[in-house]
């Protein structure tokens, strides 16, 4: 595995190439298991990765509480050298449902308070609002994450799926490191006006669900059975004629992946590599087997004529259904 580290923008602290995803060891994709999942942060860290990406409101708290454990458990230097990032504002009740988002400054010290709390450290490396709350001005929630920054409870203030006016406005009012949003192979929608702002502004990409949520993985098939708990049983690119028109794609692109002896996770992963030096994807393995394979995509140096046999394959906008169903799509920067 080759060492490689990116900057989230010009304000944020140097990174890993590849950062882990651990929304899924808690929530969302089916039951995970907490020892194989606390084994892979620990795997992470010792390959090299320094961002742990979380949120508040991943199993209410739960996965908060298992990085916590992990960085307890990990060995000095490698909890020492790990950077945590945070997404707050998610409102949720008992029953698991969601009721928007809170984004008024006393809610994100609130929020913050309980996340300090929870993962057992003193400080969050990047704190960010899930997605905008209508309802507060994103001048007063990056704010209130500005102050938190003075007061020395969080390192750098980040943004997620939101649009280029947003950003705008939110850099006018402090230094924003970097911004959280989807960008694969079959999500691109950033390319249009949010990377062009991100990138005149100097913010970094941290880049989510760049397996798509393993449909692009190589490893989802048409007849995989998924759980009552699992969110893509409800996703929209997981349906019907979707999937099948999603997975030919995903054929398509295998036969690239084979030409170059690599998964097709790995050279997915190594897409959205390829896009420039602001860009960290962040991985969602809940396994070491599956991170081992992530990790491989360091290796994968891509050329103009696997750029283009790629956008071949798999062109933008080729993606059947959107990547979320229709009411949270309205809460999205980008489509």
């Amino acid at each position: 595995m080759t060492t490689q580290t990116r900057t989230l923008g010009t304000t944020g602290p140097r990174v890993a190439a590849l950062g882990l995803g651990c929304m899924g060891m808690s929530a969302l994709y089916g039951d995970a298991d907490r020892a194989e999942s606390i084994a892979t942060v620990h795997a992470a860290l010792e390959a090299g990765i320094t961002l742990l990406d979380t949120g508040d409101f991943y199993g209410m708290g739960h996965n908060e509480l298992l990085i916590g454990e992990a960085l307890r458990t990990a060995p000095a230097a490698r909890r020492e050298q790990a950077l945590v990032s945070v997404k707050f504002g998610a409102l949720r009740d008992p029953e698991g449902g969601w009721s928007g988002y809170d984004g008024r400054p006393a809610a994100v010290r609130n929020f913050a308070a309980y996340s300090l709390q929870r993962l057992g450290v003193d400080h969050i490396d990047v704190y960010r609002i899930a997605r905008r709350d209508p309802d507060v001005p994103i001048e007063e929630t990056v704010g209130a994450i500005a102050e938190l920054v003075q007061k020395g409870y969080v390192r750098h203030i980040g943004l997620s799926e939101v649009d280029a006016d947003t950003i705008r406005r939110a850099a006018a009012t402090a230094p924003v490191s970097d911004l959280q949003i989807e960008y694969s192979l079959i999500s691109r929608g950033i390319e249009e006006s949010v990377l062009p702002t991100t990138r005149e502004l100097g913010i970094g990409i941290t880049a989510y669900g760049v397996l798509s949520r393993g449909l692009i993985s190589g490893h989802f098939t048409r007849d995989r059975q998924l759980a009552v708990n699992d969110f893509r049983a409800h996703s929209p690119r997981f349906q019907g004629e979707n999937l099948q028109h999603n997975l030919d794609l995903v054929e398509a692109l295998r036969k690239i992946a084979e030409q170059r002896g690599v998964s097709v996770a790995q050279i997915a992963i190594a897409w959205v590599l390829s896009r420039g030096e602001d860009i960290v994807p962040l991985v969602g393995a809940r396994t070491r087997e599956r991170l081992d394979e992530a990790l491989g995509a360091l290796d994968v140096a891509l050329d103009e004529a696997d750029l283009r046999a790629i956008e071949e394959a798999v062109p933008a906008g080729a993606a059947a259904g959107e990547r979320y169903p229709a009411a949270q799509m309205a809460h999205l920067g980008t489509k």
